[in-house]
Parts: structure tokens; sequence; C-alpha cells
């Protein structure tokens, strides 16, 4: 039998109970009309009572394909540097996605860095709060999962260069999804001028500068990795154009502004 990976964080980043993830998706959701295709994007990662409007604000201006691939930092530290899983599936409370093996091997192919390894991913949270919400906007969905570890500029330029090579081969489109939060516990004020710092490398769609800015300014964004390849494939496929689609931090939900945490959506065309 193929691999199910099984919920790690439902019931504590997002609601375990079917019909209220629904409602709070359809809520996040709300003003989708008139989606468009993209060729990448960055979405947060936090529980979502927290950062869940800012991911609902950038699915809802896209149009979902029916194949993405998805990177997330490491969080937990275990496993490989560069972690994918090619084969298998993933499940929610809204049902399974299943791996896109084919696009899997593929980039593996492309990408040697690459290491087939389920353990980087077996509790990580940051890909899985993000699948209800391409789970409700694309229904027939698959996907590949890569976690990044490494900090290593030439590593993180690579992949991107892979990715962009393997979805420019593709017959369907397909979504480049950087799952990464802001800067982390300080003050409010702190924190909008480093990420603002951090932003206007990502939609000047500079990704050697959005990894210097965050190495120099000390901007403890988490998922800088996923961004820096995500912006390096989407430069590589022609993109033009990044908006940042929604910002806030964790102290526009309770109120406290001594330690809150970032939280940025950007759509790439």
């Amino acid at each position: 039998m193929e691999a199910l990976r099984h919920p790690a964080v439902a019931g504590r980043f997002y609601p375990e109970d079917r019909d209220t993830l629904l409602n709070d998706l359809r809520s996040f959701l709300r003003g989708r009309e008139a989606p468009r295709p993209g060729l990448a994007c960055m979405v947060p990662h936090a529980g979502y009572i927290y950062s869940g409007s800012v991911a609902g604000a950038v699915f809802a201006d896209l149009e979902i394909p029916s194949r993405c691939l998805l990177l997330c930092p490491n969080h937990t530290g275990r496993g490989r540097p560069l972690a994918i899983v090619s084969q298998g599936a993933w499940q929610t409370p809204l049902g399974t996605i299943p791996i896109d093996s084919r696009l899997a091997e593929t980039l593996k192919q492309r990408c040697p860095l690459l290491s087939e390894d389920a353990e980087a991913h077996r509790g990580e949270h940051a890909i899985e709060v993000v699948l209800p919400f391409l789970q409700q906007s694309r229904p027939q969905l698959t996907f590949v999962p890569i976690a990044l570890g490494t900090g290593n500029f030439t590593a993180l330029e690579e992949l991107g260069e892979a990715l962009a090579a393997v979805a420019h081969t593709q017959e369907q489109p397909v979504l480049i999804i950087a799952s990464s939060d802001m800067n982390h516990y300080e003050n409010d004020a702190i924190t909008r001028v480093k990420d603002t710092k951090a932003i206007e490398r990502i939609l000047a769609l500079d990704a050697r500068g959005l990894y210097d800015v965050v190495i120099q300014e000390d901007i403890s964004m988490c998922g800088f990795g996923p961004a820096v390849a995500m912006l390096t494939a989407a430069k590589r496929l022609g993109a033009t154009s990044a908006k940042l689609i929604k910002y806030a931090t964790s102290g526009d939900v309770f109120g406290d502004r001594d330690m809150v945490v970032g939280y940025a959506g950007v759509v790439v065309r």
C-alpha cells in the first residue's frame, strides 16, 4: 500500500471537524469571484486564527491549477536538508490529496540534491495547513511536498532552477507555493520594519536580495529558503510582477503588540 500521511496538527492549527473547517475556509476565501492564473505565491502557515485570512486572500486571488509544488521550511529539524516525498497521499479533514509521483520523480532527476525522505514531513505543519485551502479551491488536486532544512543559497538556487525547468516542460500548469511566516517574536513596530525590507525584495523578484536582507537584518523569516527557491523559479519562468495581497501580524488578532509574528501573502505572475 502507498503511504498515507495522517494530519499532524488538525485540531491545533486548524479545525479537525470537517464542517467547522469548511466554514472557516469559506470565510477566508470570501470574495473569490474572478481568480486569475499565477506562476507562484507565498502564503503563511500559522494557526488559522492568526494567518488564515492572509492565506485565504492569496488563494481567493489565484486560479488554482490541478498540480502544485509546495515548499516549506523544516521546523522539526528531522530528516534530510532537501526532503521530498514522491509516493502516497496526504490526508486532511476534507479528504486525501494524492502526491504527483510523475512530477516528483522528474524533479528528483533534475535536482539530485533532493532526497526521498518522509521523516522530514512527518510532524511538519507548514504544508499541511495550506492543503485545505487548495482542496477547497481545487478539489481534484495533486501536489509534491518539499521540506527545506538548509540556508545554503547555492542549494536553494539550484532547486529553484530545477523547479522552473520541470514546470516549463509540463503540458498542464504547475503552481509553485512557498510556505513561510515572516519575522518572529519581536514587537510589532520592529517586525513591520523588518518585514517591509524582506517584502520589498520579494516584490522585486530578487531572490538573492531577499536572502541577503534576511541574513544581514537578522529577519527571522522561517521560510526564506522556500521563498528564495520560489522566486528563482518564477523569474526563470518569465515572471514580471509580484503583488502583496495582504499583510498582518499576530498582534492584529489579539492586540498584544509586544511579541508578534508577521504574515505576508504574495502572488507572482
